[in-house]
């Protein structure tokens, strides 16, 4: 086992026996820039400041000898063989990188489950190759041709070997689209999807305590993220407080209790706005966040739901002393058209 270290945020990510220093990058979540995986093209070309690897077979046309001499490798084909291996790519550049969405790909529908009233699970399998996204990210799902408006729905689940994906459809008064999805598409239904659209993602080079917020199904994309996070055996403490009306609003429940027993740093706290019930909390979450956080200045928050409580989740959360840097939100909004709201931001229901 050696160890990648990241100058200069000085963050480390392990890697195992056998990996390359692309592979185990990844799975600790992080994004760098690759292509062809073989050697070959040089978008994952890296400056190493000190130990040692094992190259491997790579083309001169992706890491010529003069960039062999000057400390430079290609990490899709590096082995570390030292304990430590220290490469220049800082907290800025771990950021995650987009993927390219595709558009036009197919899915057939494999499950639909009503979760609430007004709430429906739906999951989808590709026909053709699985679409590559970040936690947090969106499809557009609808057909126009037909009459059904595309609307984008956030991904709630995070990137699986078989690329499925799972989705939380509100049925929104007037959507045209939310209502296709709960009353005429069926299991074994094809439907075409867009995407991936989006940027409601995390820098997965910052190790901090993590506060999620989320009200109806804003919570999708928080799912999505609190999976990976946990899946890649996060440390730190991990809290979701999710906003319902009522007691049978509150979904995902054993999911919940699941990331709990495999978990004890992470918490589910439910609130509702228009009932008491015993095991929750009572209140709008910015009314009763105080009592819970006093002091958010070193967690990063991911809040989403509608563009009314993600802002005064917002305005709660820096008055606790939230760092804006590690604010992350993201409002879907009702069923506007296209044309009104930018693709990326459309969470139409």
């Amino acid at each position: 086992m050696s160890r990648i270290r990241l100058f200069p945020s000085a963050k480390e990510v392990d890697c195992a026996d056998g990996d390359t220093v692309l592979g185990a990058l990844e799975k600790a979540g992080y994004a760098l820039p690759n292509n062809c995986r073989a050697g070959a093209c040089g978008e994952c070309k890296i400056m190493v400041r000190s130990g040692q690897f094992d190259q491997g077979m790579v083309l001169d046309m992706a890491l010529s000898p003069e960039d062999r001499r000057q400390g430079y490798g290609l990490m899709c084909m590096a082995k570390p063989i030292s304990e430590v291996l220290e490469i220049e790519w800082g907290t800025d550049d771990a950021k995650p990188k987009l993927f390219p969405p595709r558009e036009n790909i197919y899915y057939i529908v494999t499950d639909k489950v009503m979760r609430t009233p007004r709430i429906a699970e739906i999951s989808m399998r590709p026909i053709g190759a699985p679409v590559r996204y970040w936690p947090g990210q969106n499809m557009m799902i609808g057909d126009p041709s037909f009459g059904i408006p595309a609307r984008c729905y956030s991904i709630a689940n995070a990137p699986r070997g078989d690329g499925e994906l799972t989705f939380h459809v509100t049925r929104a008064e007037g959507g045209v689209t939310s209502a296709w999805l709960h009353d005429k598409v069926q299991i074994g239904d094809q439907v075409k999807l867009s995407g991936p659209y989006g940027t409601f993602i995390g820098d997965p080079s910052v190790d901090t305590p993590v506060l999620c917020l989320a009200a109806g199904s804003g919570l999708a994309p928080i799912l999505a993220l609190t999976e990976a996070a946990l899946r890649r055996n996060y440390r730190p403490p991990v809290t979701l407080m999710f906003s319902a009306r009522m007691a049978e609003d509150v979904y995902c429940k054993g999911l919940m209790a699941w990331w709990r027993a495999r978990n004890r740093r992470f918490r589910f706290l439910p609130t509702l706005t228009r009932e008491t019930a015993e095991g929750h909390l009572s209140g709008r979450i910015p009314d009763i966040l105080p009592e819970h956080f006093p002091d958010l200045s070193q967690h990063s928050v991911f809040i989403a739901g509608t563009p009314e409580f993600t802002e005064a989740c917002v305005t709660a959360v820096k008055q606790l002393g939230a760092r804006p840097e590690l604010i992350h939100s993201e409002g879907y909004f009702s069923h506007q058209a296209p044309e009104e709201v930018p693709k990326d931001r459309l969470m139409g229901r």
